[in-house]
């Protein structure tokens, strides 16, 4: 600009003056622009529920794992009692007749003790099953959400594209791609 009042400005400065004063509005780059926040947003909630099953999936590994080595001691447990009731088997043949009850009592609290150990070892080995089974589900919940969050992701970078080439094409494939998106989050919620 000169001191004379005389000055040039490049197209970019026309068109804004030009959207200024006559209150023009580019409806492709507002279309974009909304449908971009919209897709975000979607995106970060799916990102979220992405995370949460993960973490989920995580904490009924962990509790798997657990259930596991409460049954594997369980077992151990069960094999000691079958130890000792083997020993006062062989005591039973071993002992004079006057002391046999006794160690004919010592084999059926054995057996009797080693049934309740038993059923708890299994009933830990199904919660360890339960858990792992759990854990499966929240791992395939959360590919399906990370797979949406990918497809929002990607109409993103589409919309950025289309509107910087003012491509209808591309904006055509922003809708697709985030309709994909959409519908895989869609999956995930519904465990699918």
């Amino acid at each position: 600009m000169s001191g004379h009042g005389f000055h040039v400005h490049g197209p970019h400065d026309h068109e804004l003056e030009h959207a200024a004063q006559h209150g023009d509005k580019d409806r492709f780059a507002g279309t974009i622009a909304v449908m971009t926040a919209i897709l975000a947003t979607i995106g970060a909630l799916f990102s979220y529920m992405g995370g949460a099953t993960q973490a989920n999936a995580s904490l009924f590994k962990n509790d798997a794992a657990i259930r596991k080595t409460e049954a594997s001691n369980q077992w151990n447990y069960y094999q000691a009692k079958s130890s000792k009731q083997n020993l006062a088997e062989l005591a039973l043949v071993l002992v004079a007749d006057d002391r046999k009850p006794l160690y004919q009592q010592e084999i059926e609290r054995y057996k009797k003790e080693k049934a309740e150990i038993k059923l708890e070892a299994e009933k830990l080995e199904k919660a360890s099953t339960d858990f792992d089974q759990k854990s499966d589900a929240q791992m395939h919940q959360h590919h399906r959400w990370a797979q949406a969050t990918t497809g929002l992701q990607i109409s993103i970078a589409l919309a950025a594209m289309a509107l910087l080439t003012r491509r209808k094409w591309l904006e055509w494939g922003m809708f697709g791609v985030a309709g994909v998106g959409i519908t895989l989050g869609v999956l995930a919620a519904l465990h699918i």
